[in-house]
């Protein structure tokens, strides 16, 4: 018999154990759905096409957060008002968490995400609260909003615990093996004490 993994977890478990520690480092309370939303959040933009968009020449690249309020503004329905608005929140959180020291050298900074992305989730909250079937959305929205340094700082440990020590992240090593099945890749992982099974999103975590 071959040796089997002990524990396996899929990457929505992992980011789920990583978020909850991080929010207990963090001392910041959040309730469950909002949670879940954060975990989903990860889940999603762990692959890139999630978190890009093709460009005219067909390149992926980060759309800017003034062309989702662009959207937002001159949006035909209330859908793509809100769908606009969303994106516009969950961008700024990810790239605030995640990706906060790339921003040092930008136009923007990390306090122009944290606007955005909070006025954002603010104008979704008080959009879905003055219905009567959006009552939850508007609670989680109102949370994320309210506390969306917090978030951002949960997001922030999150994305410290997923760099090697060449600075090269485990979700991009990930994303490389899903894609081409690099060996060096899967290597890497290993070194990090994750092994990946043939059953795309899937991590082994060894103990």
């Amino acid at each position: 018999m071959p040796t089997k993994v002990i524990q396996q977890k899929n990457l929505r478990h992992f980011f789920q154990e990583s978020v909850h520690q991080a929010l207990k480092n963090q001392h910041l309370q959040a309730q469950e759905y909002t949670i879940v939303y954060l975990v989903n959040l990860l889940t999603a933009f762990s692959r890139s096409e999630n978190l890009f968009e093709a460009e005219p020449s067909g390149s992926p690249a980060l759309k800017p957060l003034a062309g989702f309020y662009n959207d937002a503004i001159n949006a035909q329905s209330d859908f793509e008002r809100d769908v606009a608005l969303q994106r516009m929140g969950d961008v700024s959180l990810f790239i605030a968490g995640i990706f906060s020291q790339s921003l040092r050298n930008k136009l923007v900074d990390i306090d122009y995400y944290v606007n955005m992305g909070g006025n954002a989730y603010a104008c979704l909250a008080d959009i879905k609260q003055r219905k009567l079937n959006g009552a939850a959305l508007g609670d989680i929205f109102s949370e994320l909003s309210g506390k969306f340094v917090g978030f951002v700082d949960v997001l922030g440990e999150v994305g410290e615990g997923l760099q090697t020590p060449g600075d090269t992240g485990l979700l991009r090593l990930y994303e490389v093996w899903l894609r081409t099945g690099s060996k060096r890749a899967q290597n890497q992982l290993r070194k990090q004490g994750l092994q990946v099974s043939m059953d795309q999103g899937f991590l082994n975590k060894r103990h």
